[in-house]
């Protein structure tokens, strides 16, 4: 059975098509963990590429409610986010990663060369550098290392699970905190994808602009095939040298976890596998 997961508030959630569940390290030091069913969609959207992209907003559902929650278990009564307030901080965020990856990129480029071919890599190569340079930004920050530590402890588990090994410590802090289904490995190689893929908007610089903005949904269904493929296959040659530059990310994005953070993963872990 195929299980992902994502690093929460003190914590880590693991899914699969089933359940989820969350698993955070309290201010007591005791582990509390929280299982629900997984959103699911209807079968007609099960097709190669239409899955991936209704796939993603159900997980995207999922994963915040997951990290509301693990929020919520850090806070006092009084402290705790409410529906509105987390409603707002989507819509926020949603607008500054519009702002940040899609728009100051498409201006430095068309501010350098407004054209043709040129304009498409400068636009590219500006997003994919103010990723990887807001990502070094935020790794400074003490509680950024904290959930990329937990991130680590999602990899480790999984890849001790994968490996069919029994789903101890020991074992687990034995394997790689890097794993080619990792989402920043997705979010690279739909970067790579918006520079070949942008190419083909024609047109006055508002419609380019506009048209990056509906193209995501496209490009997310494709990526999302090819990291699921890269992990099937992430033993052949070709798939090693196409998923490295998301490994090589994941230097940024985990951390080596600690034994304790270790256990909350494997607790996550074990709630949702046999």
């Amino acid at each position: 059975m195929e299980v992902g997961g994502q690093a929460v508030v003190e914590g880590v959630m693991m899914r699969n098509k089933e359940k989820y569940a969350v698993a955070v390290r309290l201010k007591d030091d005791t582990i509390k963990i929280k299982q629900e069913k997984s959103s699911k969609f209807p079968k007609i959207f099960q097709v190669v590429f239409i899955r991936g992209v209704v796939g993603l907003a159900y997980t995207l559902y999922d994963g915040i409610k997951a990290l509301i929650w693990s929020s919520n278990q850090q806070l006092e009564i009084e402290e705790k986010l409410s529906k509105k307030e987390v409603i707002i901080t989507i819509a926020l965020s949603f607008l500054f990663a519009i702002l940040l990856f899609i728009a100051l990129p498409f201006f430095g480029a068309r501010w350098l060369h407004s054209e043709g071919i040129l304009f498409d890599i400068l636009d590219g190569v500006f997003r994919i550098a103010l990723f990887v340079g807001y990502l070094a930004l935020i790794s400074l920050m003490k509680d950024v290392q904290i959930l990329f530590q937990y991130h680590g402890a999602e990899h480790k588990s999984i890849a001790c699970y994968e490996a069919k090994k029994e789903l101890t410590v020991e074992n687990v802090k034995k394997y790689s905190r890097f794993h080619p289904r990792c989402g920043t490995s997705f979010i690279f190689v739909v970067l790579l994808l918006s520079i070949l893929l942008f190419t083909f908007i024609e047109g006055a610089w508002y419609i380019k602009l506009v048209g990056r903005i509906l193209l995501l949904p496209v490009i997310a269904g494709i990526g999302y095939e090819l990291v699921k493929l890269s992990g099937k296959y992430r033993k052949n040659l070709f798939v090693k040298i196409f998923i490295a530059p998301g490994l090589w990310l994941q230097r940024i994005t985990t951390r080596e976890p600690s034994e304790k953070q270790l256990e909350v993963g494997i607790k996550s872990l074990k709630a949702v596998v046999d």
